[in-house]
């Protein structure tokens, strides 16, 4: 029978449970996994962790760490949507400098550094940095009041399940897809042509010109100093509605054009039946 650990180190505000298991740890002097498994034999990483908790290894866990389950799974992504999982980094990706511990040695991870779609800390507000300091001014400033509508959108549904007529994360992969730009450039390289240039004309020239390649649908996270981009692209389609998905069709070609009509169909006619279902109920 699995006993409490004699000394249980305080979590931090928005702490990830990796990087609490992490510090006991490094205090028992013992490997992060061995650690883990001490807690949950059937663990096979830190980071399937983090993502996904059973009931029963929450409750586990919480008699382990003598604290209650619920609190155990507020410190994973346990409660994100599946689909909101391809936005969750697997390092830091940037940081606040009111809310970020301060600790010796490393410091805690909050769960808030790995979302690929925050440009704001969730527990204070202020505009979030870059982990190592080195800060690259933001070239989207101008859209900053849609970029932070976008982060509401994408934080409704990954951490709520809260979506208006269509899912803006479905709506930030269409952004990622790639797109032929009219007129054809013959000195660019096509490749870094994305949707969300035909929305955001800014992106293309600042890509070409830092010959940054964007990520591609699979994984929708941007650099936090380009991540306003897409997030005001995403407030854009949102608030415009369908017609604006219809009329990016125009700017795709061949098997990606077909992709591009088949998803957004399907989005569209989901939207419509949620609009349906949700008059119903109101009559």
């Amino acid at each position: 029978m699995m006993r409490q650990l004699p000394v249980r180190l305080p979590s931090v505000a928005d702490e990830l449970l990796s990087s609490w298991i992490c510090r006991h740890a490094a205090f028992y002097a013992v490997p992060p996994l061995v650690m883990l498994r001490h807690c949950l034999p059937e663990a096979f990483s830190l980071r399937a962790a983090d993502l996904r908790l059973s009931n029963d290894q929450e409750t586990r866990l919480g008699k382990m760490f003598a604290t209650e389950p619920a609190m155990m799974r507020r410190m994973t992504f346990a409660n994100l949507t599946q689909s909101a999982h391809r936005l969750v980094a697997a390092g830091r990706m940037q940081i606040c400098t009111n809310c970020s511990p301060r600790h010796r040695g490393s410091a805690p991870t909050l769960r808030s550094q790995l979302l690929g779609w925050r440009i704001t800390c969730p527990l204070c507000g202020i505009q979030l940095s870059n982990p190592d300091g080195g800060e690259l001014p933001s070239p989207f400033r101008q859209y900053r009041g849609a970029a932070l509508r976008g982060e509401k959108l994408l934080d409704d549904e990954a951490e709520r399940g809260i979506v208006t007529w269509t899912s803006p994360i479905e709506i930030a992969r269409l952004l990622l897809m790639r797109r032929i730009p009219r007129p054809i450039p013959c000195e660019h390289d096509l490749s870094r042509f994305r949707l969300l240039g035909a929305i955001i004309p800014d992106l293309d020239c600042i890509v070409a010109a830092e010959q940054q390649n964007l990520p591609t649908p699979a994984k929708p996270i941007l650099p936090l100093y380009m991540r306003s981009a897409l997030l005001a692209g995403i407030a854009m389609v949102e608030r415009a509605g369908p017609e604006m998905l219809r009329m990016l069709r125009g700017h795709m070609m061949g098997e990606n054009r077909v992709r591009f009509i088949q998803t957004t169909e399907r989005m569209i006619a989901q939207g419509r039946r949620s609009n349906d279902w949700s008059q119903m109920q109101l009559i």
